[in-house]
């Protein structure tokens, strides 16, 4: 009788080997795939300070009324993102909702992100996980408006805020993929159009840049295809080269927030979802509109 129940428990432990490989190799993909997530939304670049340790938050973003810092996205328990739960960083992401309750200002493009696929939200969340944890705790944002995150928040999801439906899976290739990644994921959108004083976007200046744009107030180039004043005159392979290397047509570099973006994510970029991105920006209405 002995054997026969050895055997049984043999069996017994080797299948819950096997479905705990099983189950460590998926979520090994998963965080894999979110890895490529990440490099698409430029190594979410503003979280990490200019020349700073990678992730851990600090970065200085100007707003209407004051200054915020960016969060610590590393998985450490005291600073960072360690003790929040999947869901928690879904909703801060597409949201703009803290664990406590607090509501993120709008400098976290979490409207824009609302638009992201499922699958690779979820992707996101577990490539997160994986970073180095580093305990860095931020400064609290500084603004001389009394009570200006409570005001501006409320006033920003009762008057602004617009949220997209999210789908399962996101479009596979073309300019549907084009345009989704530079809605959703790399956020072309929230550099390249212009906000109002209020930091307010304007959606008749789509993508045609400002002189001092979001999210750091510095000139943002025009990326319509207006002949004059945007990238009318860029073949599809020139802006997927600028994409990918910050390498603009006439052999110069882009430079700032651009140049951080391609160095953290864009330069892994496949080429296929540069040239998509590229594809899509040649279908966008041009805009005559001088940013220099």
């Amino acid at each position: 009788m002995r054997r026969p129940f050895l055997n049984a428990a043999a069996f017994f432990l080797l299948l819950v080997c096997v479905s705990a490989a099983h189950a460590q190799t998926a979520k090994d993909d998963l965080a894999a795939r979110g890895q490529y997530i990440f490099s698409l939304a430029g190594g979410c670049a503003c979280h990490t300070e200019p020349k700073g340790t990678p992730n851990a938050g600090g970065r200085v973003i100007p707003l209407p009324f004051g200054k915020l810092y960016s969060t610590n996205i590393t998985p450490d328990k005291e600073t960072g993102l360690g003790n929040w739960t999947d869901q928690q960083i879904r909703d801060a992401m597409i949201k703009g909702v803290r664990p406590n309750g607090e509501r993120l200002l709008p400098a976290m493009p979490y409207e824009a992100y609302s638009g992201m696929a499922d699958e690779d939200l979820q992707a996101l969340i577990a490539y997160l996980r994986t970073l180095k944890p580093v305990r860095k705790q931020m400064p609290r944002l500084k603004t001389w408006l009394p009570f200006y995150r409570g005001v501006g928040t409320f006033f920003w999801t009762r008057f602004v805020a617009k949220s997209y439906t999210s789908v399962p899976k996101a479009p596979a290739a073309g300019a549907e993929r084009g345009r989704y990644l530079v809605e959703h994921v790399s956020l072309c959108i929230d550099c390249h159009t212009p906000r109002n004083s209020m930091g307010i976007p304007q959606p008749s200046l789509y993508l045609a840049g400002a002189k001092k744009g979001p999210p750091l107030n510095v000139e943002v180039p025009n990326i319509t295809p207006d002949k004059g004043t945007g990238i009318g005159d860029w073949s599809r392979d020139s802006i997927a080269d600028l994409i990918q290397t910050g390498t603009k047509p006439d052999l110069d570099n882009v430079q700032g927030l651009m140049a951080e973006v391609v160095e953290a994510g864009y330069k892994n970029m496949k080429r296929e979802d540069a040239q998509a991105i590229a594809d899509y920006l040649k279908t966008v209405p041009p805009i005559n509109h001088k940013t220099n």
